[in-house]
């Protein structure tokens, strides 16, 4: 039996409260505890402290923090509070904190204990200390009242308040549009129950009229002094049974917004405390809702914005598949700098040929986000009119050049507000739908990546120039690659390597993780996946090597070509290494290494690649021209053979040499005649090409379907 089975059998129930993300996992035993359907779940915080006693949950807090300190188990009993402030029942929770560096996790059990009864807490003081109790109780309610993001989320943290001595049963919370009074939201009473209350003019004899009309509150602690003081909407509150109500302005600097209603099913006297308490929660409540209001206002219009800015994607491309995501998580309009386009351009035989674009504008703001416009605008003119790729970044710098050569007038309000000049990363691709070739050009944005048919997934290494803006002479040299039937594409911005505390490297590893596990699943569904494991609750619990970083923006597109794939074709990367880019051997090295990424033998992977290091720096060293690099895995009948060529302009035969035993050099065909199992040189026609080839020595490799 399983364990979850025996502690259900017990009633006991399981949860988990994550510090550094702020979200608790309940089990089905510990989710019925607490008054939630009997089935696993994952909630805020806020959600299931609303649950708790404000009081209990003021206590577990210093219990916690002594526990996390002296590394000793936290035990404390908690009543669980329906949605009317009753308490349904006692649970004693214990739990062990678990320390991951300045972050802590939480686990343990939830158990049912017999006192005290439920319902005895609703109407008398919780504790001996009346005062105490209330002081604990604003506290919370401020602090769940701060955290709320949503007119929703602020209406269901009132609702969930438990006051200490007198929690009213029904709640709600009235606004104005223009003359008439309308509800914001309800608690306590059925739908459609608000139908008579919506759309009164504020001259109604109503107490929440009045409330709004005069700023000043109005306690009606009998039905009787209900109906002498409004007689004529009196039958219209008589049917819910309430026996006392409190109508209390909603405030914000100085101008009332609305008013809050507290009605009571057992009789309240509106003590100087409890009418102390009433207001507190009021003003807090008004704050929040304007806080609410402002953050619903920006969100639609960001949203609005980033609509308008992203392109929609249609079908009806022959040849390909497309998806893309863009998530902005920095800024305070949720806008920022990065961008994503597809343009249909112009001439080309067959289906013609597209271009693809993503960027990343520096910054996180209003700024970034209008000259993303900008520059996305730029390209597509650009590019529609007929431009090469090099071509296209070359007069986009110089755009985007412009720009900031006008931001940095002799004025400095603009570099105040806008932070000065600017500069924007991007990656420009072409693609022809029938042969699948793409030319690329880049301006200092991460290399795309290439998921092949066989489930090898390749970081692409483009030869590239500075980012946009720099410098207005910057070329962007072009490179080309071919995209074979069934293999997938995928261009990012940094937002997708480094959120959550990576750097470009270990990113990277965790994005090609993911795509590797693809099951060919249709881009859609890769696209959510990518982002959810990337910026969703999981990621926080697998945070990078460095501080934990999760402000960029992202946005990542995915391009697979369609047609029948082979899973016999050759395994397949080309690069070319310039004299002026000694650096990129450490890139060339990787290729290959990621080239075997399952090959048997890691001792023949190291061979390979050390080989390889060899080749392409002895024609860095030994000639004038650059090293183009192929390699490729080819399946045999019963195994698989790597063969890797450099082919350089030179026509300078190698020869084997004698290097003494200090020598720094000469022994570069001495290492492929001890490692290699077969190797040669070939002249061309322009030059020559240096070749090695490596056989896995474990047969049957399912690398070969």
């Amino acid at each position: 039996m399983r364990t979850e089975d025996v502690l259900a059998a017990i009633a006991t129930g399981l949860w988990r409260w994550d510090n550094a993300s702020g979200v608790v996992t309940l089990d089905a035993e510990a989710a019925r505890l607490l008054g939630l359907p009997a089935e696993p779940v994952q909630l805020t915080e806020a959600a299931v402290r609303s649950r708790f006693h404000p009081v209990d949950w003021n206590e577990i807090d210093g219990v916690v923090a002594l526990a996390v300190a002296e590394g000793t188990l936290a035990e404390a009993r908690l009543r669980i509070m329906d949605g009317r402030g009753r308490v349904l029942r006692t649970v004693r929770s214990r739990s062990k904190p678990l320390i991951e560096g300045n972050d802590y996790q939480l686990v343990g059990t939830l158990q049912e204990v017999a006192e005290p009864q439920p319902g005895t807490a609703a109407r008398t003081p919780v504790t001996g200390d009346w005062r105490r109790s209330r002081e604990a109780f604003l506290l919370d309610a401020g602090r769940a009242l701060a955290e709320a993001r949503s007119t929703a989320e602020v209406l269901r943290v009132a609702a969930s308040l438990s006051m200490p001595g007198f929690s009213p049963d029904g709640l709600a919370v009235f606004g104005m549009s223009g003359e008439r009074l309308t509800v914001i939201g309800h608690h306590g009473h059925g739908d459609g129950d608000e139908g008579p209350f919506t759309s009164m003019t504020l001259d109604t004899d109503y107490p929440a009229a009045e409330v709004v009309r005069t700023g000043r509150a109005i306690y009606l602690p009998t039905a009787e002094e209900y109906a002498r003081r409004f007689p004529m909407t009196w039958p219209l509150a008589q049917r819910f049974g309430r026996r006392s109500w409190a109508f209390v302005p909603l405030v914000v600097a100085g101008r009332t917004m609305g008013a809050w209603m507290a009605a009571f099913e057992h009789p309240v006297a509106f003590t100087p405390d409890e009418r102390s308490v009433l207001t507190t929660v009021a003003r807090m409540l008004a704050q929040a809702l304007a806080r609410a209001g402002v953050a619903e206002s920006e969100r639609e219009l960001s949203l609005g914005l980033q609509r308008t800015m992203m392109p929609v994607l249609g079908p009806g491309i022959p040849g390909i598949a497309v998806a893309a995501r863009y998530v902005p998580t920095g800024g305070g309009l949720q806008v920022g700098g990065d961008w994503y386009d597809m343009i249909r351009l112009p001439g080309g035989a067959g289906a013609g040929r597209i271009a693809l674009v993503i960027g990343d504008v520096q910054g996180h703001d209003v700024r970034a986000a209008g000259l993303m416009g900008q520059l996305r605008i730029a390209l597509r003119a650009y590019a529609s009119e007929g431009h090469r790729p090099d071509a296209v970044l070359s007069r986009a710098s110089r755009f985007l050049y412009g720009i900031n050569d006008g931001d940095d007038g002799d004025e400095g309000d603009g570099e105040k507000e806008y932070g000065g000049p600017r500069f924007a990363t991007c990656l420009y691709l072409e693609v022809d739908l029938d042969s699948g070739v793409v030319e690329i050009a880049r301006a200092g944005h991460p290399d795309p990546a290439v998921r092949m048919t066989d489930g090898t997934v390749l970081l692409r290494p483009t030869a590239g120039g500075l980012p946009l803006g720099i410098d207005p002479d910057t070329d962007y040299p072009t490179t080309r690659l071919t995209l074979e039937p069934g293999e997938t594409l995928m261009i990012c911005t940094d937002g997708l390597l480094e959120t959550g505390g990576h750097d470009l490297d270990s990113g990277w590893e965790r994005v090609r993780k993911l795509l590797e596990a693809d099951g060919g699943e249709d881009l859609e569904a890769l696209a959510d996946r990518l982002v959810e494991a990337v910026h969703g609750p999981g990621s926080h619990h697998t945070t990078g090597p460095l501080a934990d970083r999760r402000e960029d923006d992202i946005a990542v597109l995915l391009l697979s070509r369609q047609g029948t794939a082979v899973r016999e074709a050759p395994r397949r990367t080309m690069m070319t290494v310039a004299q002026a880019e000694p650096e990129r051997i450490a890139a060339a090295r990787e290729q290959v290494r990621q080239l075997l990424h399952d090959w048997s033998d890691e001792d023949q992977v190291d061979s390979a690649v050390l080989m390889v290091s060899e080749m392409v720096t002895n024609v860095l060293v030994h000639t004038d021209g650059d090293a183009l690099l192929v390699a490729e895995v080819l399946c045999l009948e019963d195994a698989r053979r790597l063969r890797v060529e450099v082919a350089d302009s030179s026509d300078e035969l190698p020869h084997k040499r004698h290097p003494g035993e200090m020598a720094s050099s000469g022994r570069g065909l001495i290492l492929m005649e001890m490692l290699a199992d077969t190797w040669g040189v070939d002249p061309q026609g322009e030059g020559k090409a240096i070749w090695f080839e490596l056989h896995e020595r474990a047969a049957g490799n399912g690398g070969c379907g």
